[in-house]
């Protein structure tokens, strides 16, 4: 199906109706960015984006029906058991891989047939917490235990990522960033944890 951007934004699927599309003109399509703690299932023909630093996106489609999605998690796992409603929960990478994977199942997905792609997991700061390396190390352990095969990865590095996802194709498309402003991106990430543990959490945490 050929799509312009005079046409008007194609219909989502049930529950992801508070996504706003945009027209992306690189790809020719429209376009859904996510943020941290978020996750789009699609089975139009559209990119899915997000911009990744220490975080992990994984990318997952099942290629027969064509429905497919990325998730976006900041942290492998919760460190205490404040993260107990959806808000906390989907910042860490169980309940984001869980609910991703569900999701592409639940709108006609056969696990057996998944296709994952993994990216990000960068070391935004050497000499502190390396969150980056122990995502790609939970994602890849839980692919493992789960029975699913990753197809590709791009992981790792010191560079930020911007991420374009093509369900529709199973395109990952990963461009390296310029380094971001190390003094704050190193205080982002050295509060991060402290903050996840000691408050509720509000809103959308940026760390890139």
């Amino acid at each position: 199906m050929v799509v312009s951007c005079l046409d008007p934004p194609q219909r989502v699927l049930p529950g992801f109706e508070n996504f706003n599309q945009y027209w992306l003109e690189s790809r020719g399509c429209f376009a859904v960015k996510i943020k941290p703690g978020e996750f789009y299932v699609t089975q139009n023909n559209e990119a899915i984006t997000t911009t990744l630093g220490s975080c992990v996106a994984a990318c997952v489609r099942d290629p027969v029906i064509g429905v497919g999605g990325m998730n976006h998690f900041i942290l492998p796992f919760a460190e205490s058991s404040r993260a107990t409603d959806w808000s906390d929960s989907s910042r860490y990478g169980a309940y984001a891989m869980e609910t991703l994977i569900n999701a592409v199942m639940k709108f006609g997905g056969v696990k057996e047939r998944l296709e994952i792609k993994i990216t990000g997991g960068g070391r935004m700061v050497q000499g502190m917490s390396d969150i980056g390396g122990q995502n790609t190390r939970f994602v890849t352990q839980y692919l493992l235990d789960e029975g699913l095969d990753m197809l590709s990865a791009d992981i790792g590095g010191d560079q930020p990522r911007n991420v374009v996802y093509l369900p529709q194709q199973g395109r990952m498309l990963v461009k390296k960033l310029a380094t971001l402003h190390n003094k704050k991106l190193l205080a982002a990430e050295s509060n991060f944890k402290n903050r996840l543990a000691a408050e509720p959490i509000g809103g959308d945490v940026e760390l890139f």
